[in-house]
């Protein structure tokens, strides 16, 4: 089994009326049911659009905590999920269920190996 990131970005979502994202708010739970069901839910959720950010950067070589976002950006991360299952394929399965259910895109990438606890 292999760990795959789904997500989107805040930016793919589009303009809808309030009654259209209440529309597609049990579509997408009904996905992340299906995922738990069946046993390859590891995590899933949607982000604060307007909340608080903060920053760390140690890359001067002193740890530095600010608010915002670190860099200037067009995109923004708008929601994810996280699933184990066999292959790629069966990720993007999932990711298509997700996009249908939401109504926006959805990306998929692979999480990389971590080292063993040797």
């Amino acid at each position: 089994m292999a760990q795959y990131l789904i997500y989107f970005n805040q930016q793919w979502v589009g303009d809808h009326p309030e009654e259209w994202f209440r529309s597609r708010g049990p579509l997408a739970a009904a996905v992340v049911e299906d995922m738990k069901d069946v046993g390859v839910w590891v995590f899933a959720g949607g982000l604060v659009e307007d909340g608080p950010v903060s920053s760390a950067d140690a890359t001067s070589g002193e740890l530095l905590v600010t608010d915002g976002p670190y860099a200037e950006t067009k995109e923004v991360l708008g929601g994810l999920a996280i699933v184990d299952v066999p292959d790629r394929a069966s990720a993007e399965e999932w990711a298509g269920r997700l996009a249908e259910a939401c109504g926006w895109p959805q990306e998929v990438r692979l999480f990389g190996s971590l080292p063993d606890d040797d």
